[in-house]
């Protein structure tokens, strides 16, 4: 196999400034109230109109339709996810979920469900949306899913259950992933079609993205809010992606509590972090980290220049998944007792670490 893959990690200019402005943002804003949002299990509407100010819904969104009418970029996508995870995973998982169901729209809708829907997010104002992929099951799988859509007449009838939805009492729609006889397809659907029901669910992370299950019993969907160009990998693919580029935000959030607590708590009459185990254990965190984002970059500039990019991110995922938790639980560990008290966010980064290898589909870059 050739060892030679395209990739382009250099910013333009537009990129470096909103950056600077999402990264202040982040650690101004989001991470002195993550404790609390996740305290209260709800997202501070401050913090999601602030992200929707950003425009990252807006950008891609063509002129006629309001949008700014800009090319779309995995790349600056990815940046955000990463930037702003930093700040507070849970609460920019539900803040940026809008975006995963702009970029299924834009990719894999035709010209007439644009104009029916895309313009509805041309706002600086945040609009809750989510896809629906995920399914309350220990074996599910993206590409098998149970959550079933039968066709009558002009109409499809869909019957199943969906999990981990962000902001799910909150969202206006859902695009909603089902089987259907010539295999999975994406729809449409209301947050008030009649059979579609919701609720939160208390689960151990996340919280303040607040997560819950949609339940749809005979929720009748026309046929033309069926995705016309679905395209299932490419949907999981991009989602990988943006998970990563999550994941490896709040990982460096940890790092970045790691480095000055070890340098100041004494023990035995010295800096921790002279002790070699320490000290170590940190500078595995942050090699594991530069490989977590590198990874995801490599993954979304492929995807940005057109390029096959399935491998890459299925890569990047598996790695952020994997080396996230080790992370988590060093950090936790760095601190010792401390850590495992609330008066740090340790614990709050471990738990929302915990479960975004199972937010298949939910966040779309």
């Amino acid at each position: 196999m050739s060892t030679d893959l395209p990739i382009d990690l250099r910013l333009s200019e537009e990129q470096r400034i909103s950056r600077e402005g999402m990264r202040r943002f982040a650690s101004q804003t989001m991470a002195p109230g993550a404790r609390a949002a996740d305290e209260a299990a709800a997202a501070d509407p401050g913090v999601l109109a602030g992200i929707a100010g950003f425009g990252l819904t807006l950008m891609s969104l063509p002129e006629a339709l309001g949008g700014a009418g800009l090319p779309r970029s995995p790349m600056g996508n990815v940046l955000a996810c990463e930037d702003l995870g930093e700040g507070d995973l849970s609460q920019s998982l539900a803040a940026l979920a809008p975006l995963g169901v702009v970029n299924a729209l834009l990719d894999f809708g035709d010209e007439a469900q644009h104009e029916a829907w895309l313009p509805r997010f041309a706002s600086e104002a945040p609009v809750p949306a989510a896809v629906a992929l995920a399914e309350p099951r220990a074996t599910f799988e993206p590409g098998d899913p149970h959550t079933r859509a039968r066709r009558d007449g002009d109409d499809y009838i869909l019957d199943g259950e969906k999990c981990l939805i962000p902001l799910v009492e909150q969202c206006q729609l859902f695009l909603v992933v089902a089987a259907t006889d010539d295999g999975p397809a994406a729809f449409i659907v209301e947050a008030d079609s009649p059979g579609l029901s919701r609720a939160r669910q208390d689960y151990m992370g996340l919280r303040s993205a607040e997560p819950g299950t949609l339940t749809l019993e005979g929720v009748r969907v026309p046929a033309s809010q069926r995705l016309a160009n679905f395209d299932l990998e490419r949907l999981v693919s991009l989602s990988r992606i943006g998970l990563a580029a999550l994941a490896t935000g709040c990982c460096q959030a940890v790092l970045e509590q790691c480095v000055p607590y070890a340098l100041e708590r004494k023990a035995f009459g010295e800096a921790i972090a002279r002790r070699q185990s320490v000290a170590f254990m940190i500078a595995d965190m942050g090699i594991e980290i530069e490989g977590m984002r590198l990874l995801a970059w490599r993954a979304a500039s492929r995807a940005e220049q057109g390029l096959p990019f399935q491998r890459e991110a299925y890569l990047a995922f598996l790695q952020s998944m994997e080396k996230a938790m080790r992370i988590a639980t060093d950090g936790v560990q760095v601190f010792g007792g401390a850590g495992f008290v609330r008066d740090y966010p340790l614990e709050m980064y471990y738990r929302n670490l915990r479960g975004l290898s199972a937010l298949h589909g939910a966040l779309m870059v």
